[in-house]
């Protein structure tokens, strides 16, 4: 457990710098808006609006979105559950929390890695828009960070995990 140590420190003294200046709150109303994005409603919108008008992959786009899902949420919920991660502010009374988490530990961000999951699958069939697909996922990352809910290593975590699981169905389907 002490060779995580320094890691924790450099997460914890990131989430001060991120969390402790004069913009904190403005930031913090536009990272709330930006993490809502990623709460999962838009997912089933994508994939369902994909599958509609997609043309030659949108059905393909949809089911490697169910399998990419099926593989990390289960993956997700072991690893929280297994480490047990407190969150930013459960770990430093300096640490502020701009919004309430759903769940009771940080590792990794379920928000970041579905929208790096999203945006993997964006970016391999509907590669004209992956950029922004990308540029999308890194703002709901650290949206988690500026609303004091998530660690940098927890939304490092979370996207290799997202990325990981899309490039998992991906390739199983064939895409």
């Amino acid at each position: 457990m002490r060779s995580i140590e320094p890691i924790a420190k450099l997460d914890l003294a990131f989430s001060l710098f991120c969390l402790q200046h004069k913009f904190q709150y403005p930031i913090s109303r536009i990272s709330r808006a930006m993490s809502h994005t990623g709460d999962g409603h838009l997912y089933a919108v994508f994939g369902l609006l994909a599958f509609m008008f997609g043309e030659e992959h949108g059905e393909l786009f949809l089911i490697a979105g169910l399998v990419a899902f099926a593989f990390e949420l289960p993956i997700y919920w072991v690893i929280k559950n297994t480490f047990k991660r407190r969150r930013p502010h459960d770990c430093s009374e300096l640490v502020t929390s701009f919004i309430t988490p759903s769940d009771r530990y940080s590792l990794p961000s379920g928000h970041t890695a579905a929208a790096f999951l999203m945006a993997t699958l964006v970016n391999t069939w509907y590669m004209e828009v992956g950029e922004f697909a990308y540029v999308w996922a890194i703002l709901i990352a650290s949206s988690r960070i500026f609303l004091g809910v998530h660690f940098l290593t927890d939304v490092i975590l979370g996207a290799l995990l997202g990325f990981g699981c899309a490039n998992l169905a991906i390739s199983l389907l064939g895409g």
